[in-house]
């Protein structure tokens, strides 16, 4: 099949009509009509039907859409590196990170990045999680597991370090003065905040740690992300168990406690595809990953 001719019917599916894709692609309508006729020969399969004076995808012509997402990434993808490369840049590296990265890692590692690889352009995805599937694919990947993931096909598995976790409560909180760490079971009984909105891998290490401790907790408070948790507990709603790193910026009116009996805890590891192993790029992330890491041993307390 004829690569223009799926991307211009991918962009007709996008933009919801023949002159919406001509508008988006610089055709003439009558072009587009023409591109999207013949695809429909090619096929033999009729993708598009007509809609008073619009038009409208078939179930088969949405399967093929959806199907074709991923070349039109990757041909978007290839039009990047060949700009880049017309620009005088020496390529594009493709970094993904989970989301509670975002704030305490990425801004130092993009900065030193750019400006030690200026003819490099960097390119930032938020992925809590790999997957095969996503394009462009990275070449390299942070990822947070309860173990060390084992390496996807065409990557190497690099552990970085060790994040435990850590129970936030309000200042006024009965255990905001105690010293040392609060074991688990001690917090069973408190309204716990739900950090990661019913799903993900570091939400099950919080619930498998208690499991362990003889309880399950009751996380009746949704939220979406850290932040929103540990605003909560500093208004008093509840107490929040999360990652340390994701506990780092922790406003007023929060006291930090590391938690034991047992210590949640996750490894965040880099997944480097087998050929950006011998980039410079690479070899600097990781050591920047490192560092950032080391930087959270730090002791942590009321915020």
């Amino acid at each position: 099949m004829d690569l223009n001719r799926l991307r211009t019917f991918r962009s007709v599916i996008a933009t919801g009509s023949i002159r919406g894709a001509a508008e988006a692609l610089r055709y003439s309508p009558a072009s587009v009509s023409q591109k999207v006729a013949q695809l429909q020969r090619d096929t033999g399969l009729t993708l598009l039907t007509r809609i008073g004076r619009g038009v409208e995808p078939t179930p088969v012509g949405l399967a093929l859409a959806a199907r074709t997402d991923s070349l039109v990434a990757e041909l978007a993808d290839l039009d990047d590196f060949v700009a880049g490369l017309r620009a005088g840049r020496s390529g594009t590296y493709t970094l993904c990170y989970f989301s509670s990265l975002g704030a305490a890692w990425m801004p130092e590692i993009m900065a030193r990045l750019t400006r030690e690889f200026p003819d490099v352009r960097v390119e930032l995805y938020v992925r809590d999680a790999y997957d095969p599937q996503c394009r462009p694919r990275p070449d390299l990947q942070l990822v947070a597991e309860a173990e060390p993931p084992p390496a996807p096909r065409g990557y190497q598995a690099i552990p970085l370090t060790s994040d435990p976790y850590v129970v936030a409560v309000p200042v006024t909180h009965p255990l905001a003065a105690h010293e040392g760490p609060l074991r688990l079971e001690t917090l069973q009984h408190d309204t716990w905040i739900d950090t990661n909105a019913g799903q993900g891998s570091c939400r099950q290490i919080t619930i498998d740690a208690c499991v362990a401790a003889g309880f399950r907790p009751d996380l009746g408070v949704q939220a979406q992300d850290y932040a929103t948790a540990l605003a909560m507990v500093a208004a008093g709603v509840g107490i929040s168990v999360l990652p340390r790193i994701g506990a780092k910026a922790s406003p007023p009116g929060v006291v930090i406690q590391p938690v034991a009996s047992p210590t949640p805890r996750r490894v965040i590891s880099a997944l480097v595809a087998t050929e950006a192993l011998v980039s410079p790029v690479t070899e600097r992330a990781l050591a920047l990953a490192r560092r950032a890491a080391g930087s959270f041993d730090e002791p942590m307390g009321i915020g």
